[in-house]
């Protein structure tokens, strides 16, 4: 297969690798050429180019079996959400609809699920985030499934928090000696490893179903202050002192409390991740 990756960054360059290692040709689209060399590197052709301008986009139509829009805002307010999430995918979706896609995926984000009670959601579970960029993930994938169909078959995969290697928060936190613990210590934390958010993109764009969407999160949601606790046991390093302050830093996917489940990435698509657990997953990290 011939596949774009749209916001080849983090995730994407994983799982261009992936899909070069399967046998596909892969491009990768980037807003800057800085990354190039790195892209190229890992087989991967580089494309520099916006997702929200048509121009940019519209000589890529009719070339590629597979899309997946791996965008990111890096951080922005909700009007840059807007622009980015939205506007792009408006744009994505009329340069290939009708093209003869075989399928295209959109990561979101686990973020659209607002539940606070720390009860199990799935992919039937409502969307009704409480934050405004939330909202807008909400809305790109309305707007995505609105447009799902045999000319455009599409579906969603919604991401839980990503670490991996250079990328972890709390995890890096902790080593650095920055962490706190507080208040936030009983909620629930969804994790997921880079490498099989990648695969997770992988069993979507090979067996996914067009409309659908699926969470990628690993096989065990857990609170954060366990979360801290086993990394002090297994570092050796002091458990992080309180801190009453500290409760808005761990924040950044908003007030929620939920545990979120993999089932049907496992059971519809035969997903089986490489980092079942966050145990797995910091163990491979600590062993650089």
């Amino acid at each position: 297969m011939r596949a774009l990756i749209v916001g080849c960054g983090y995730v994407g360059l994983e799982l261009g690798r992936q899909l070069v290692a399967a046998g596909h040709r892969v491009a990768g689209m980037r807003r800057s050429p800085g990354a190039a060399a790195t892209l190229r590197a890992a087989g991967i052709e580089p494309i520099v180019g916006d997702a929200t301008r048509a121009g940019d986009l519209r000589p890529l139509s009719g070339g590629f079996d597979w899309v997946v829009d791996c965008v990111s805002s890096s951080g922005g307010d909700a009007r840059e959400y807007r622009e980015i999430y939205l506007g792009g995918m408006r744009r994505l979706v009329e340069t290939f609809a009708g093209t003869g896609l075989k399928a295209f995926v959109y990561t979101s984000s686990t973020s659209v699920y607002g539940q606070t009670d720390g009860g199990w959601v799935d992919e039937s579970s409502a969307t009704d985030p409480a934050g405004e960029t939330g909202r807008v993930l909400v809305e790109t994938e309305q707007a995505l499934r609105a447009a799902a169909g045999p000319a455009f078959p599409a579906m969603v995969v919604r991401v839980a928090g990503i670490y991996g290697p250079d990328r972890g928060h709390l995890f890096r936190q902790f080593l650095l000696g920055a962490a706190h613990s507080g208040p936030d210590d009983a909620r629930w934390m969804n994790m997921v490893h880079r490498d099989d958010v990648a695969g997770a993109i992988v069993a979507a764009l090979g067996r996914g179903m067009p409309g659908a969407a699926y969470n990628a999160c690993d096989d065990e949601p857990v609170r954060r202050g366990e979360f801290l606790r086993w990394l002090s046991e297994r570092t050796g390093l002091p458990f992080p002192p309180p801190a009453e302050e500290a409760r808005a830093a761990y924040r950044k996917r908003g007030d929620t409390d939920k545990r979120v489940s993999n089932r049907r990435l496992r059971t519809e698509l035969g997903w089986v991740p490489r980092y079942p657990t966050f145990r797995e997953g910091c163990e491979a990290l600590l062993a650089g």
